[in-house]
């Protein structure tokens, strides 16, 4: 594809609020490490530029340091600069995510992602990262802009832009 990439929008679109960075980080979790090891982690907290990551024992803690720059350089590549600067480890009970399941649409009242986005996600490669975020993009910025009854296109600017009621 011939588009540059930006991966800078999602810092701009996610980077404001850690809550928003976190939520971000974990949909795009499951692309950088692989549905597999996705299904053995999970992601619990971001804090001061570190991706805190839940893994079921020191086995798992120690094959994920080492796989630490592949998953931030990955993650970099989504994120921008939203991504961590680094990765910390706890060990402890890990949410059984049953066997490789599809990944599971967005429920029928997930906001669709404006326009904006959905252009701006079409330079991410991959359609699992690229789904994630537009679907992530869309429920965060949802918040900022709930659909109107009866109104058209919400708005394309992120939280904080434009005004309502005029």
């Amino acid at each position: 594809m011939d588009r540059p990439r930006n991966p800078d929008f999602a810092a701009r679109v996610f980077g404001a609020k850690p809550e928003a960075t976190l939520a971000l980080l974990r949909a795009v979790w499951p692309g950088a490490v692989g549905e597999e090891l996705a299904r053995r982690t999970e992601v619990v907290a971001f804090d001061h530029g570190m991706l805190r990551i839940k893994v079921p024992d020191m086995r798992w803690q120690r094959q994920l340091v080492r796989m630490r720059g592949f998953i931030l350089e990955r993650l970099r590549r989504v994120a921008g600069r939203a991504a961590p600067r680094g990765l910390s480890f706890v060990t402890g009970e890990v949410e059984d995510r049953g066997a490789a399941a599809p990944p599971t649409p967005p429920s029928p009242d997930a906001a669709p992602a404006p326009p904006l986005v959905v252009e701006a996600a079409e330079a991410i490669a991959d359609p699992e990262i690229r789904s994630g975020f537009k679907a992530a993009a869309g429920r965060y910025l949802a918040r900022f802009h709930p659909p109107q009854a009866g109104s058209g296109e919400g708005s394309t600017g992120g939280p904080g832009k434009g005004s309502t009621g005029s």
